[in-house]
């Protein structure tokens, strides 16, 4: 993750969600849009209600920006609103997130009602990405709840929202897989994988490591690794990526989960499940959310 640090904030701090014509007029008492932009783009956005964020709104409004003429995208206004709020802008690297310490922190549902997301659990601090900055009465229970301080970020409300949605089901379907036998080791579960082959329908407890695995894929692809090691530990497995040729860890797994992820992935590339002694070669082929196929 790479921080931004805040700009001087304004003098008068205002309370309350971010409002799209307040925004539109500080956009342009900041230099960043001319007048004629700021009235054009008011003009144009009170036509039709809307229940996007408003910084994705008028960043699908395509202003420009007064200095160089350059569009103003999301990103460039998500670091915009930072200095104008006083707080640094942080642009959310999944790789360096603690799924696990995340998704205790806070409930999804409590995540997606404030429109926050935890980034970095501390001993003493958790860094809080959110894309509501003038939006405060969340951060005493959050306090209260982790026994640590908040500390805030803003953050580009598309990564938030999406990223929030990612940590907290996979957070989900590994406590899932862990409570349905991840933590006896892993014969019982590759008997249960085993079942997948016949024609029955998965149990939940099966449903569980298959998302956990279809995760593993997704991500990987996103975040464009040309390896995935899955590394057995005495306590934890470790599961790393490689990319750019640098081994980079990405989640930390209960060994009975992990054992489970093996054994699945085994099975899609028509490997034996029961050999563990020699290497196996298997080939899986499988399609992205773009439709791609790898």
């Amino acid at each position: 993750m790479s921080a931004v640090p805040a700009s001087a904030a304004p003098a008068t701090r205002p309370e309350g969600p971010l409002d799209l014509r307040r925004l539109i007029e500080w956009l342009a008492a900041d230099g960043v849009i001319s007048p004629m932009e700021a009235k054009r783009t008011i003009a144009r956005c009170a036509q039709a209600e809307s229940r996007q964020h408003p910084l994705v709104r008028l960043a699908n409004v395509a202003m420009t920006r007064e200095s160089d003429s350059k569009p103003l995208d999301l990103e460039m206004l998500a670091q915009w609103l930072a200095g104008r709020a006083g707080l640094s802008y942080l642009r959310i690297d999944p790789l360096k997130v603690d799924v696990g310490k995340v998704a205790d922190t806070m409930s999804a549902a409590y995540a997606e009602r404030h429109k926050v997301l935890p980034v970095q659990v501390l001993p003493n601090e958790v860094v809080v990405a959110t894309a509501e900055p003038f939006l405060t009465d969340w951060i005493s229970e959050v306090e209260r709840q982790s026994r640590r301080t908040v500390r805030r970020v803003v953050a580009n409300p598309a990564e938030i929202q999406r990223y929030t949605a990612e940590f907290f089901a996979l957070a989900k379907s590994v406590r899932a897989a862990q409570k349905a036998g991840g933590n006896t080791g892993g014969a019982s579960f590759e008997q249960l994988v085993e079942l997948g082959k016949s024609n029955k329908q998965l149990d939940a407890n099966d449903q569980s490591v298959v998302q956990v695995v279809d995760w593993l894929w997704q991500y990987a692809f996103d975040q464009r690794a040309s390896d995935i090691h899955l590394e057995p530990r005495r306590d934890q497995g470790v599961i790393r990526f490689r990319i750019d040729g640098v081994l980079h860890p990405a989640y930390q797994m209960p060994m009975g989960v992990m054992n489970a992820m093996v054994a699945r992935i085994k099975l899609l590339g028509r490997m034996d499940v029961v050999e563990k002694r020699r290497p196996l070669d298997g080939r899986i082929k499988t399609r992205n959310m773009r439709g791609e196929e790898v």
